[in-house]
């Protein structure tokens, strides 16, 4: 890891590296879209292998990042990978050769101590990742119990849902709940006996995330702009980690008149990859190819 913002890659290694160029089959001459540049490990690679990318991310670090890396290739741009063929089309560009996207938080907003995406730092309880429109913080201290209840059930699969958002209730109603250290301590203290394995914040944590930044409508909308930006034989490549994403983008292939899966099951990290980067292993790959005109489903 580096932090001079000049180096690139800029500040990871990508999960499942090889697996996405086994997918994706960069080459010269070719055409990819990173809906989710981040930390541009994966664009790096594509990079390397003589492909021209356009990176998306509504995230204004990874953007300054990304930029002022200036690599010869490299078509850096500002919004959210669901509008992908409206600012691949901003750009002159109508038909791709492949699309990857990377799902979720990256790598460098968990590390950043500030963002708010932790329960294991102190910080303002944010999580934005285009540090603009409704925050965490927002969520928490304004939305009412049954809601509360609703985005911890349906994004975190936590349980204990309707019993974590009273204590959320009740603790707000004698102050504010501004950092992370404080909702996590919520938690905490609201959730019944011991949760073996992982800290009790951790799904509400996630829950919070995607409902702040819409995660599982962009994916809808990503997948849905990919199919349609793909040329024929263009491939597209979907990494997600948690159980909710993998089964969007699962149904999402299977419906799909045009694209034919590659992956008949997801790909996961090798026990190597795994020992050395904890964070890939919850990752899932799932791939698929755009069928020619008129080819059968």
């Amino acid at each position: 890891m580096t932090d001079s913002m000049t180096d690139f890659p800029l500040t990871h290694t990508p999960v499942l590296a090889a697996e996405v160029l086994d997918a994706l089959a960069p080459a010269p001459g070719k055409v990819y879209v990173d809906g989710t540049l981040g930390g541009a490990g994966h664009t790096g690679l594509l990079l390397d292998a003589g492909a021209a990318v356009y990176g998306i991310d509504q995230d204004p670090y990874a953007l300054e990042r990304a930029r002022a890396a200036d690599r010869p290739g490299l078509t850096v741009l500002e919004g959210n990978y669901r509008d992908m063929p409206q600012l691949l089309a901003g750009a002159g560009v109508t038909a791709v050769d492949g699309v990857l996207l990377d799902i979720g938080v990256s790598s460098f907003q968990l590390d950043d101590t500030q963002r708010g995406f932790s329960y294991h730092s102190d910080a303002p309880l944010d999580m934005r990742m285009s540090q603009s429109g409704e925050s965490a913080a927002d969520v928490v201290n304004t939305y009412p119990e049954e809601e509360i209840a609703a985005i911890l059930y349906e994004y975190g699969e936590e349980r204990h849902s309707r019993r974590l958002a009273r204590g959320i209730v009740y603790a707000r109603e004698r102050a504010p709940i501004e950092t992370t250290v404080q909702l996590a301590d919520i938690i905490k203290r609201s959730y019944p006996g011991h949760s073996k394995g992982i800290h009790p914040a951790r799904r509400s944590f996630q829950a919070l995330r995607i409902h702040v930044n819409d995660e599982l409508g962009a994916l809808r909308d990503g997948l849905a702009g990919a199919e349609a930006l793909l040329r024929p034989g263009g491939r597209v490549a979907v990494i997600s980690f948690h159980s909710l994403e993998d089964r969007i983008v699962k149904r999402f292939l299977q419906a799909s008149g045009s694209l034919r899966p590659l992956t008949k099951r997801p790909v996961v990290a090798t026990e190597a990859e795994q020992a050395d980067n904890p964070r890939a292993r919850s990752a899932k790959l799932r791939a698929a190819e755009k069928r020619a005109a008129g080819e059968d489903a």
